[in-house]
């Protein structure tokens, strides 16, 4: 399953690396620092400016989930390529929608996704891909559990694939094309990231998970605070969390924007990979544990290295609920009553929901199934739906082998299908209500409006597993464990077991190995399928300044990924790309109504989809642009949020400040991706102007685009433009993508 002659040969350069670097900058590194130069396409590229110059590397592996490694593997069939460069896995988690339990889902998500199965299981076998059949588990648990290693690099088209940095690995979420380059044998491009510190004292206790943790940086960062920044935690605390803590601590940084997160090797990590049967792993990582580590003075000075550290002290450390709608907005479980009440947040809990990528591991099950084997022992259930999501195949044989699963099921919990289910809007609640204020508890990483259950009115509410729990035994969002009982019952403080006394069970019966030569292997697309489309390349810049295009939309307000294009019922057409583009902008908020999906067509004078309106103005020729505020693209890694619009005519998106993967996306699917100089022009777009940008034709690092507006009244307001293109992505946009850049040197007509 792992590759350990790989792992071997990355950590016999790395130290060489290590010590080159470290002598030219004449200063100890960090430990990202450490892992980045020894992925270096040229180790010569030692002393980067962070925050501005470029870094070409070279991952390990690449990861795909099935959402996403629909699009990306339909790329990479058009780069020319006979096989994947480096080793690469696609992982059916997504695409189960959650309803009634393990069985019954999982069975009906095989039916119903036949295709997209066959598809992904023929062009995974052709290309070198192995494949992990649906019920498997969730992409990043998997992952963790089979592939992640200290001091490693990897990519993912998944925003959390940073779950990897629980075990010491520099693990990014990125777009397909990205995926592309790197499965296509090129080196991966990203910008120097900047370091930010978080130093870790004192340990867990009690009602205090590792989840808090997060919730307090999340806290502190809000959700752009560590973009474009490695996010490295450290300390004598650091060491006392669990690697699957860790895990947890790293995949919730996709939610403040980070590049990635880390933690450095240690006796959890290695207890880790033992117990999931990688004991070479381990001990080759022991063997070389100083360069997996950042240097002893990074540690005792930190401020000299990084550009922010923070400071957590884990003993006075607070159980957190973030939310709603954003996963920054964070108070204390004490606090909640107080706050609920001011801002009218009804108590009263609807459903609370356990597991995801984020909080499914063996330790998490136990400390939640603790709190249940105390409940039933006082003759508790769960007052509102419970469910629980168990994040793969062998952590579900594991805790119903050792009995967590059945503590869970004795308080009412459902067990749902080792998938993501209703963290990314695959749930059918059958609940009613629909159209009603509510509250939902979940320990997952994003609650934004309508993300679970598709429904505007629900108020999602994220926290730790045992908080979700407790809240799911009370039936109320106000519950303190600390002052407060069910039915004059006190919870004891929530125990668990890190590990599994007789290691995880049933490791490996989702694999499906690739074939060892996939040449006479057939791509399984069906004629007419309204779910699969091969793709066609997009046309090349035409070579001239942009004139005469039309506003789409004007966004107001946040605009992740999300509202930009909707998982939930559309994730059946992510590898239909004309299809899922009737999804694009429906939950974005038009700035000149304040409703969500509309806008005017200024052809026809009539108000209709967002969709609807850019399908009118590319069959007449009009291309497009969008303006947005600031973190334009938070969210998912989900690249269709970037290739709808090229898709329909975009032109450009011209935004206060851009969430990194978006940004990126953008610029690999040929849409130019701008700022404004002077975040208050804005203000000055109007529903019905026309959009010229000027200096498209002298593109160039560094330089600005001039946008003109001409008003309905015939007067014209310019203002600058900015953007972050190098000169390599200044060809993908003049080749029309960075794919056609690829299948240029590929070759490929």
């Amino acid at each position: 399953m792992f590759d350990l002659d790989l792992i071997r040969s990355v950590y016999s350069s790395m130290g060489a690396r290590i010590d080159a670097a470290r002598a030219k900058l004449k200063r100890p590194l960090t430990l990202a620092e450490k892992i980045l130069v020894a992925h270096l396409d040229d180790a010569n590229d030692v002393g980067w400016t962070r925050k501005e110059d470029f870094l070409l590397l070279r991952p390990d592996r690449v990861a795909m989930q099935d959402a996403t490694a629909q699009m990306a593997l339909l790329q990479f069939m058009m780069a020319g390529r006979d096989r994947v460069a480096v080793p690469s896995t696609a992982h059916c988690d997504h695409l189960i929608l959650a309803r009634k339990g393990a069985g019954h889902d999982l069975l009906q998500a095989v039916d119903t996704n036949r295709e997209v199965y066959d598809f992904l299981a023929s062009v995974s076998r052709k290309y070198g891909v192995g494949f992990w059949k649906p019920g498997s588990g969730i992409i990043h648990q998997v992952v963790l559990e089979n592939y992640a290693f200290p001091g490693g690099m990897m990519i993912g088209t998944d925003s959390h694939t940073v779950n990897a940095g629980g075990l010491g690995m520099i693990a990014v979420g990125v777009g397909g094309a990205d995926a592309v380059d790197v499965m296509a044998g090129m080196p991966w491009e990203v910008k120097a990231p900047g370091l930010i510190g978080v130093k870790l004292t004192g340990s867990l206790g009690g009602w205090t998970a590792s989840k808090d943790v997060i919730l307090k940086v999340l806290d502190i960062l809000t959700v752009k605070g560590g973009t474009n920044h490695i996010v490295e935690y450290f300390g004598p605390g650091a060491r006392t969390i669990s690697c699957t803590g860790k895990g947890t601590i790293c995949n919730m940084g996709a939610e403040h924007g980070a590049t990635t997160s880390v933690f450095p090797f240690d006796a959890k990590m290695a207890a880790y990979l033992r117990s999931t049967d990688r004991s070479e792993v381990a001990e080759l990582a022991e063997q070389h544990a100083a360069m997996l580590q950042a240097d002893p003075e990074v540690e005792a000075d930190p401020e000299r290295y990084y550009d922010r550290v923070i400071e957590i002290d884990l003993d006075t450390l607070q159980p957190h609920w973030v939310g709603p709608h954003t996963p920054d907005l964070a108070r204390t479980a004490a606090d909640m009553a107080a706050e609920a009440e001011a801002n009218g947040y009804p108590t009263a809990v609807t459903n609370a929901l356990i597991g995801s990528c984020t909080n499914s591991s063996y330790e998490d099950m136990s400390r939640a199934a603790s709190l249940a084997r105390a409940a039933s022992a006082a003759g508790l259930k769960a007052k509102v739906p419970f469910w629980v999501s168990p994040g793969s195949d062998s952590v579900q044989a594991t805790i119903q082998r050792d009995g967590q699963m059945q503590a869970l099921e004795d308080i009412g919990a459902v067990v749902l299908a080792n998938a993501c289910g209703p963290c990314i809007g695959q749930w059918q609640r059958d609940d009613g209500g629909e159209g009603e204020a509510n509250s939902i508890v979940t320990s997952f990483n994003r609650n934004f409006r309508k993300r679970a259950d598709g429904r505007k009115e629900t108020l999602a509410f994220i926290g730790s597993p045992e908080m979700v729990t407790a809240v799911a035994l009370s039936g109320r969002l106000d519950f303190n464990p600390f002052t407060d009982t069910i039915d004059g019952v006190q919870l004891p403080e929530p125990t668990g077991e890190e590990l599994p006394a007789e290691g995880m069970a049933n490791r490996f019966d989702g694999f499906v190995p690739p074939a060892a030569d996939g040449s006479d292997v057939n791509v399984v697309v069906a004629e007419g399928s309204e779910r699969l489309e091969l793709l066609t390349p997009f046309a090349p810049w035409d070579g001239k300044d942009a004139d005469g295009l039309m506003v789409l939309l004007k966004a107001f307000g946040k605009c992740t990924t999300d509202h930009i294009s909707q998982a939930g019922p559309w994730l059946k057409f992510r590898g239909h790309l004309d299809n899922i583009s009737n999804n694009m902008f429906i939950g974005a908020i038009n700035a000149f109504t304040k409703e969500a999906g509309t806008g005017k067509d200024q052809l026809d004078g009539e108000t209709k989809s967002f969709p609807a309106v850019a399908r009118n103005y590319k069959a007449n020729g009009h291309g497009w642009v969008v303006f947005g505020d600031e973190n334009y693209g938070e969210g998912s890694s989900r690249e269709h949020a970037a290739m709808e619009p090229r898709h329909l005519g975009a032109r450009a998106v011209i935004v206060k400040s851009f969430a990194r993967i978006h940004e990126t996306n953008l610029k690999k699917q040929g849409v130019l991706g701008l700022t404004f100089v002077t975040p208050a022009d804005y203000d000055k777009v109007r529903e019905d102007d026309r959009v010229a940008l000027a200096g498209i034709t002298t593109l160039a690092p560094d330089s600005t685009i001039t946008v003109t507006l001409t008003h309905a009244d015939g007067t014209t307001e310019s203002f600058p433009a900015a953007h972050t293109l190098n000169a390599e992505q200044i060809e993908w946009f003049q080749a029309g993508s960075a794919l056609n850049k690829i299948r240029a040197e590929s070759g490929v007509a």
